[in-house]
C-alpha cells in the first residue's frame, strides 16, 4: 500500500482463513500527522521529478516516491484543511452533529421525498455532496460510526459487548487464531506504530474478537489490512472493532470472506462484465491477451483497496463505501483502467499490464482525481443493476463450487 514502498507485495497475497485469542489494556493511538518530510541521497537540478524519496504520509506510512508525489501530498493536506473549513462552517450554520441524524435511504439513487422535512433532505443531498469531497480525517470516526450504521449496530448490544468478547477468547487458540498471528507481523510493516509491540496486540484483539463475533468468517487474509486501517482512523479498538463488523455483516456483499470466497468471485465476475460495459475496448485487447482481470482485482476488493492506494486516497475511497456502499469499489475499480486506456491499448505483454495498474495505483496521491474518473467519467451505475448482475452471476459461482466440492469428493472416494 502506499506508494512504491518497502512492504510484502501482491505476491504474497493469498486469502485465507479463521482467528481467535487473548485480552490486553486498550493501546493508545498513534495522532495522525500532517507533516510531509522527504530526505533524498543526492541533489539535483535535472529530471528531479523522477528522484526517489522517502517520506511520511498523512497517516504516519513510511513511503517512497518521487518529489512530484510529495507535491501533490503538500496540496492535499491543503485541500484537506479547506475542505475543514467547510465542515466547520456548516457545524457553525446548522448545529453541531448536524450529520448524524437519521440517513434517508434511497433507491436506484433518487430520494423520495414523501412526507419528508424539507430540512433532513437538504442534510442528506448535503452529506452526500460532502462525503464525496472528502471527511476532514478528525471527524472520521464520529462521521463514520453515524454514516454506516456502526453507531446503531452497537447500540443493540449491552456496552461491556467488546471487552467481555475479548475476554471470551483469552488463551484460547483456533486456526483463525493462529493465521492471525502469522499475519500479523506481515501487516503494513513500513507502520511504526503498526509495527511495534503494542500496536500489533491491538489489531490481534480487533481481529481475534471479530473472529469469535461470526465464526463462519472467521479470519481470511485481506481483513488484517482492513482492520489495520480502520485502528489508524478510528483511534480505539471498540471503534475499529465496530466499524468492522459493519462492514462485513451490512455493507459489502455477503460471503466475501468465508471459506468459499464465494462473494468474492461473484464481485470479481461482475467487475469483468461491468468493464466490458463500461470500458469496451479495454475490456477485448485484454481479454484478447489472454488477461483475467482477477489477478489483480481480487486484491484490491478483498483489501479494499488498502494496500493499493495511498492512505489518504483509501481512506477517500471508504468515505463513501461507509455512505453509499459496495458499489463504489465498482466504480473505483473501472476509474483505474480508464485512467490508463491508452497505456493498457499500447501494450502486448501480460506482465505489461500488471506493471502499469500497480504503478498507477501506488503513485494515486490526489484522491480527487480518482474519484472525479470514478463518479464523472464511468457514469452512472445503480445498486439495483449491481444487484441484479450478482444474482445472476452467484448461479454460476455456486454451480462451479458445486461441481468442485463433488469432484474433491470423487477424489477422495478413489483414493
Amino acid at each position: 500500500m502506499f506508494g512504491t514502498q518497502t512492504r510484502d507485495v501482491a505476491g504474497d497475497f493469498n486469502p485465507r482463513r479463521r482467528s481467535t485469542l487473548w485480552n490486553m489494556p486498550t493501546a493508545s493511538m498513534p495522532t495522525t500527522t500532517h507533516t510531509i518530510r522527504y530526505n533524498t541521497g543526492k541533489k539535483s537540478l535535472f529530471n528531479a521529478h523522477l528522484m526517489s524519496v522517502k517520506f511520511e504520509d498523512l497517516y504516519g506510512f513510511m513511503v517512497e516516491g518521487n518529489v512530484d508525489d510529495v507535491n501533490v501530498l503538500n496540496e492535499l493536506r491543503e485541500r484537506i484543511r479547506e475542505q475543514g473549513r467547510v465542515w466547520w462552517a456548516l457545524e457553525a450554520n446548522k448545529g453541531a452533529n448536524w450529520y448524524l441524524q437519521p440517513k434517508i435511504s434511497s433507491n436506484e439513487g433518487v430520494i423520495s421525498v414523501t412526507s419528508l422535512k424539507l430540512s433532513v433532505l437538504t442534510n442528506t443531498i448535503t452529506l452526500r455532496r460532502l462525503i464525496r469531497k472528502g471527511v476532514p480525517p478528525v471527524l472520521r470516526p464520529k462521521v463514520w460510526l453515524s454514516v454506516s450504521g456502526a453507531a446503531k449496530k452497537r447500540s443493540t448490544v449491552p456496552e461491556t459487548y467488546y471487552h467481555e468478547l475479548i475476554r471470551a477468547t483469552e488463551g484460547k487458540t483456533t486456526p483463525a487464531t493462529r493465521q492471525i498471528d502469522h499475519d500479523l507481523p506481515r501487516t503494513f510493516p513500513c507502520h511504526p506504530w503498526l509495527n511495534s509491540e503494542e500496536g500489533q496486540a491491538s489489531l490481534r484483539r480487533v481481529l481475534v474478537g471479530y473472529s469469535f463475533r461470526d465464526s463462519e468468517v472467521g479470519y481470511c487474509q485481506g481483513l488484517n489490512y482492513v482492520a489495520a486501517l480502520l485502528l489508524l482512523v478510528m483511534k480505539t479498538e471498540e471503534d475499529a472493532f465496530w466499524m468492522l463488523a459493519v462492514l462485513l455483516e451490512n455493507v459489502l456483499v455477503s460471503d466475501c470472506y468465508t471459506d468459499t470466497l464465494s462473494g468474492c468471485h461473484v464481485e470479481q465476475r461482475v467487475f469483468k462484465d461491468l468493464l466490458a460495459k463500461k470500458c469496451p475496448r479495454i475490456a477485448a485487447h485484454l481479454e484478447a491477451m489472454g488477461f483475467d482481470v482477477s489477478l489483480v482485482a481480487t486484491e484490491w476488493f478483498l483489501c479494499l483497496f488498502s494496500k493499493s492506494l495511498p492512505s489518504e486516497t483509501t481512506l477517500r475511497v471508504w468515505d463513501v463505501l461507509f455512505n453509499e456502499g459496495a458499489k463504489v469499489l465498482f466504480h473505483v475499480a473501472l476509474a483505474i483502467f480508464k485512467m490508463r486506456e491508452d497505456d493498457l491499448l499500447r501494450i502486448q505483454h501480460i506482465g505489461d499490464v500488471i506493471d502499469i495498474l500497480q504503478t498507477t495505483t501506488h503513485h494515486l496521491y490526489d484522491p480527487d482525481e480518482l474519484l472525479t474518473f470514478a463518479f464523472d467519467k464511468i457514469g452512472s451505475m445503480t445498486t439495483n443493476t449491481i444487484t441484479k448482475e450478482r444474482k445472476k452471476q452467484e448461479t454460476v459461482v455456486m454451480a462451479e463450487l458445486d461441481q468442485r466440492i463433488r469432484r474433491l469428493s470423487s477424489l477422495k472416494v478413489d483414493g
